[in-house]
This record gives C-alpha cells, structure tokens and sequence, in this order.
C-alpha cells in the first residue's frame, strides 16, 4: 500500500515537473517568437521597393532628423526662386507668388503686398523686365527650434536695354509644420526680412 502511494506520488512529481518544463518552455518559445516578429516588422518598415524600368529597386526610409539641413536648405532655396523669378507673364507671376505664398507666414504676404502697391510687378509686365535668382549659399542652425536661417543670392534683372546684377541677403526663422502637396518639406519660413538688395553691376544690351 505504501509502495502505490510512493509510486502515486513519483508519478504526480513527473507530471508536475513535466508541466512546469512544458510552461516555461513554451513561455520562452512564445517571446522568441514575438522578438522575432517585432524585429522583422521593424526590419520591415525601413525598407521601401521602387518599381523602376520593371525591376524592383530597395529603397531604405530613414528618420527626418538625419536630413533637416538638406531640406530646409531646399525649401528655402525653393521659396526664393518662386518669390523672385519673375517674368513679363502677369499669370506666370502670380502662380510663383501663390506658391512662395504656401511657403511661408505673413511677413512673405506683406512683403509682396508692399511690392505690389509699389506697381513692381506691374512695372515688370508692362517694362518687358525678366528676373531671376540664382543662390550663392544658405546658412541654417539647426541646433535650435526653429531654426534660423540667412539667404545669400544674387538677382539677374534683365530690361530691353541693360541687364543689372544685384545683390540679395535675406534672413528669417523656419518652423516645421504638416507636409502637403503645397508644401512638401513641411517647414514654414517667419520673420522673413531682406537685409541687402543693392545693385552690383549694369550692363547695356
């Protein structure tokens, strides 16, 4: 009688053994599993595939933080271009003025509203004037929010009878907001303010 009890009992310990093997087992098989998951979906989602010429390309997506200077270099460079290039087209002017206009706060609305009183944009129409803007360097901290910033660039103001170089230094402050179609880096320039706007040379056609 003794001997079926102590067997009983072996048997009871086995099964308990065996169970608590079985749960820590297979605890340790569940994590690994769910490591494993998280790894591969984190994997995952910072690899994209272009198709591109019927091949699919891996492209790698990477945090905004490594490419701030280089966007907000490109918006800023990008809102000079729309706000200066200018040509004897009245629809032409208007379409780059509403797209600096996306760009930027109302320090570029009032600038351009101080232009447009002025006649410049009219005077452009009317004169056969054409302009453009080409960049010579951007300085930008981003160190601090939000982050400064000072244009340097030159305009190319060419007229039927001369062409006048002149200089333009600029400086304001961008603050990061929502990407849309309109704006696709997702900053927005303020406190925008021209420092320097001399001509540099004249020259007759």
């Amino acid at each position: 009688m003794f001997r079926k009890a102590k067997n009983i009992d072996t048997a009871f310990r086995g099964m308990r053994n065996f169970t608590i093997a079985f749960v820590v087992g297979y605890t340790l098989c569940g994590g690994l599993l769910m490591y494993t998951c998280l790894d591969m979906v984190r994997t995952i989602q910072g690899k994209i595939y272009v198709l591109a010429n019927g091949k699919a390309l891996e492209a790698y997506a990477s945090d905004r933080r490594d490419n701030i200077p280089v966007e907000a270099r490109d918006h800023i460079k990008t809102f000079h271009q729309y706000f200066f290039n200018l040509s004897p087209d009245e629809k032409y002017n208007q379409s780059n003025i509403k797209r600096a206009l996306y760009l930027a706060d109302e320090s570029a609305k009032q600038a351009y509203d101080n232009l447009r009183e002025s006649n410049y944009y009219s005077n452009i129409v009317s004169g056969n004037v054409s302009q453009a803007i080409t960049v010579d360097s951007i300085l930008i901290n981003t160190n601090a929010t939000p982050y400064y910033f000072r244009f340097y660039g030159k305009q190319e103001i060419t007229r039927p009878s001369s062409v006048t170089i002149r200089n333009l230094v600029t400086e304001g402050q961008l603050r990061n907001v929502n990407r849309s179609d309109n704006n696709a880096h997702g900053f927005l320039v303020e406190k925008w303010v021209t420092l320097s706007n001399e001509d540099l040379t004249t020259k007759p056609r």
